[in-house]
C-alpha cells in the first residue's frame, strides 16, 4: 500500500440538538444550522466514508480495507475486525442538550443488534459559559428502574452534572448513563455503532410536533453503576504523546506540537488517526505531506513508519487500537 496522509470527505448529519459551530468554528460545509456530527470516518453501513484526496480519492474505506487489509489496519486488528472498520470519528455542536442515554456493551449489542458495542470518549474543544455534561447517577446506589420514571421536574434531581472546561476529556464505557449539555464542541471517539438507548428527550419535540422514541426498557438492560474515573487527567509536554485513554477499544492521546516533531509508528500494529483540536500543522508521510486544522482529521495507514509534524503550534488527539 502507497502511504500518505489520507483525508476523508465528513459526512455531516442533521441532529434536533445540532447548531452552528461545524460551519462556523471547524469551517465544515453544512447546509444549514442544524448539523450537530460531522462524521470523519466512518464504516458504519450507509455512512461509508470516501478518500477525498491523493492516490486513493473516490475510494471507500471499505474498498481500502478490502485491498490492502494488515497494510491499512495492521496484522491484529485485521485479525480481529477484518473489512469493517472499528472506529467511527466525529466532532459533534450541541446547541441543545443531546438526550439522557446509555450504549449497551459488546455482548449485549450483538445479541440485539449484531453489532459492536458502543464505548466511547470526548474531548472537549470549546463551550459556552456553564456548559455542563451528564454523567450517570448523582446518588451511585441508585437502581436503573429510576429510568422509567424520568421527567422535567426530577431530571437533574436523578443525574450527576458536571461543568466542562476546554481540553477536558472523558472516557463513557458502555453502560455509562451521559449526556452532552447545551453550548458543548467536542471530538469523539468511539466504536463503530450507531445504537443509542434514550432515557430522557426534555419533552422536545420535532416541526411535526412529534417526540423522539425513548428506549427504557433497553436501557435499564444496558445501564450500569457509574465508574468514578470518566474524567481523565491530562498532562501533555511538547512533542510528546500524552495519555489520555488506553483501553481494549481505542488508545488516545494528545500531542502538543511546537515547531518540528518526528515519531517513529514502526513498532505500532496499527493505523493511526489524528484529529486536530487547535491550530495547524503539515503532517509528513513517505514523502507525502497534507496540511490540517482545526476540526480536520487525518489517517496515517498501518504500514507507515517516520511521520513527521511541522508547525508553530498545534494540538492533535492521536488515535489507535493497540
Amino acid at each position: 500500500m502507497n502511504t500518505y496522509p489520507i483525508k476523508f470527505e465528513p459526512i455531516l448529519q442533521e441532529k434536533i440538538w445540532g447548531g452552528s459551530k461545524l460551519n462556523t468554528v471547524l469551517h465544515k460545509n453544512c447546509a444549514n444550522d442544524l448539523v450537530g456530527e460531522s462524521w470523519e470516518i466512518s464504516g458504519v453501513q450507509e455512512n461509508i466514508s470516501q478518500v477525498n484526496n491523493g492516490e486513493y480519492k473516490g475510494l471507500s474505506i471499505v474498498d481500502l480495507l478490502e485491498t490492502h487489509k494488515e497494510d491499512f489496519l495492521g496484522n491484529k486488528n485485521y485479525a480481529r475486525f477484518g473489512n469493517e472498520f472499528p472506529l467511527l470519528i466525529k466532532f459533534l455542536d450541541a446547541k441543545t442538550n443531546l438526550s439522557v442515554q446509555v450504549h449497551p456493551d459488546d455482548t449485549l449489542a450483538k445479541e440485539a443488534h449484531n453489532s459492536f458495542g458502543k464505548t466511547e470518549m470526548w474531548y472537549i474543544m470549546d463551550h459556552d459559559e456553564d456548559a455542563e455534561i451528564i454523567l450517570g447517577f448523582k446518588d451511585e446506589t441508585t437502581e436503573s428502574s429510576v429510568l422509567e420514571n424520568v421527567n422535567s421536574s426530577n431530571v437533574y434531581d436523578i443525574f450527576n452534572t458536571e461543568k466542562v472546561t476546554k481540553g477536558d476529556a472523558y472516557y463513557i464505557p458502555a453502560g455509562q448513563i451521559h449526556a452532552i449539555g447545551a453550548g458543548v464542541l467536542a471530538a469523539e471517539i468511539q466504536q463503530t455503532s450507531d445504537i443509542t438507548y434514550r432515557v430522557y428527550d426534555w419533552d422536545r419535540t420535532d416541526d411535526a410536533g412529534n417526540k423522539r422514541d425513548l428506549h427504557i426498557e433497553e436501557s435499564i438492560s444496558a445501564s450500569k453503576k457509574t465508574l468514578s474515573d470518566c474524567k481523565k487527567s491530562i498532562n501533555p509536554s511538547f512533542n510528546t504523546s500524552s495519555e489520555i485513554v488506553q483501553s481494549d477499544y481505542f488508545t488516545t492521546n494528545i500531542i502538543d506540537v511546537k515547531h518540528q516533531y518526528i515519531k517513529n509508528y514502526s513498532n505500532l500494529d496499527s493505523f493511526v488517526i489524528f484529529m486536530c483540536v487547535e491550530g495547524t500543522a503539515v503532517v509528513g508521510v513517505d514523502g507525502n505531506i497534507e496540511n490540517i486544522s482545526t476540526g480536520e482529521t487525518i489517517l496515517i495507514p498501518a504500514n507507515a513508519e517516520l511521520v513527521t509534524f511541522n508547525t508553530e503550534s498545534a494540538k492533535i488527539l492521536e488515535v489507535y487500537i493497540d
